[in-house]
């Protein structure tokens, strides 16, 4: 996949990360629990993944037993996610709530490209590097203050 599709693929899913927030947050009020709203989430996301697994080839769900066990972790991180948004957002706000999401994912990116974390290419924290993560700091902290 090119450099183009893969960054149009993330910005999609970046765009999506507060429609989610404020659709799941709004679906938490109306049932009353952010908790089953997110379970609601959580089953229409699997019958999502499962579709899209069964429809570019189940073969590797055949693996899932040989699989590293810490590759799990990551439906703990999802499910965390899910649960503080949809319980953060109605009364935070979406933009402040997805404004610190997107702080600690730039904390968290770059400590895990830098090491090569979890068998991520390793990309070292040069000054340009740190410099552009500030400036992107800075202005995701000035969007707090607008």
């Amino acid at each position: 996949m090119g450099y183009t599709t893969s960054a149009a693929i993330m910005l999609a899913a970046g765009i999506g990360i507060p429609i989610l927030a404020a659709l799941n947050a709004s679906l938490g009020r109306h049932l009353g629990s952010p908790a089953s709203a997110a379970v609601v989430l959580f089953i229409v996301a699997f019958a999502a993944a499962l579709a899209t697994a069964l429809v570019t080839g189940p073969a590797p769900l055949a693996r899932f037993a040989t699989a590293p066990r810490e590759g799990f972790l990551a439906g703990l991180f999802v499910a965390f996610y899910v649960l503080s948004i949809t319980w953060v957002a109605p009364q935070f706000g979406v933009g402040n709530a997805v404004i610190f999401v997107l702080l600690g994912q730039m904390i968290s990116f770059a400590v895990i490209d830098h090491f090569g974390l979890f068998g991520a290419a390793q990309h070292s924290l040069s000054l340009l590097r740190a410099s552009g993560i500030g400036l992107m700091a800075l202005g995701v902290v000035l969007t707090l203050k607008g």
